[in-house]
């Protein structure tokens, strides 16, 4: 069934809403480089959604099961992100103050309820939920090759030292900060690459299914 004009607007605006507030929060309690990465999910996501799932929600069958396999395959991601120090290896890469509280708070509390009602929103085919969705497969789906540029790049903080650090950040403590700068460590890895793959294959694969579910409609 077409959703309403009225129900469009009304869930444009809660997206907007939503893309604006995370990106806010990311920045003062984080930094720069959330801002970018939700941010740029964001809109990218909300223009996959208003394309393919917004006006026509996509049947639960094609998408459900997708957007449940990659938040699986996310929160495998997370435990080797959380094993490997990801938040405070960021926080010594780009000298913000992502702490493994906060990186907790996010992903192992707020996240897994945020996924839940996702899933349900899905399954009734609730536009907004369609929004979340697409922010999930284009964000910790798509995303999720950044961590293949990071052990390349320089840290912002003493990159020539190769322990980990503890030590205040802009105001912040953040125990540690550890370094996996390939220069340094010789090593090319950085927390959460091995598993970085996983969610991004429902993900990607979730996109594909939902343009070309989108197209089919557009042919009938």
């Amino acid at each position: 069934m077409e959703t309403t004009k009225r129900i469009q607007y009304i869930s444009m605006a809660i997206a907007a809403v939503f893309i604006t507030v995370a990106s806010i929060q990311g920045y003062r309690h984080i930094g720069l480089p959330p801002v970018i990465i939700v941010g740029g999910s964001g809109v990218i996501g909300f223009i996959l959604w208003y394309k393919t799932y917004l006006k026509n929600p996509i049947d639960p069958k094609i998408i459900l099961p997708l957007f449940l396999l990659t938040v699986a395959a996310l929160e495998i991601h997370m435990c080797e992100e959380y094993l490997t120090g990801f938040g405070p290896a960021m926080s010594r890469l780009f000298n913000i103050t992502w702490t493994e509280q906060s990186f907790l708070m996010i992903f192992a509390f707020i996240g897994p309820i945020l996924y839940t009602f996702t899933a349900l929103g899905l399954y009734y085919k609730v536009p907004v939920a369609g929004f979340i969705a697409c922010f999930i497969f284009i964000g910790p789906g798509v995303a999720e090759f950044t961590h293949f540029i990071f052990p390349i790049l320089k840290p912002d903080i003493l990159p020539e030292i190769k322990n980990t650090l503890s030590q205040n950040v802009k105001g912040t403590f953040v125990d540690g900060m550890h370094n996996y700068w390939f220069n340094i460590t010789g090593k090319y890895y950085f927390a959460g690459m091995y598993t970085a793959i996983l969610p991004m294959i429902p993900g990607i694969y979730a996109i594909y299914k939902m343009i070309k579910s989108k197209n089919s409609l557009s042919s009938k």
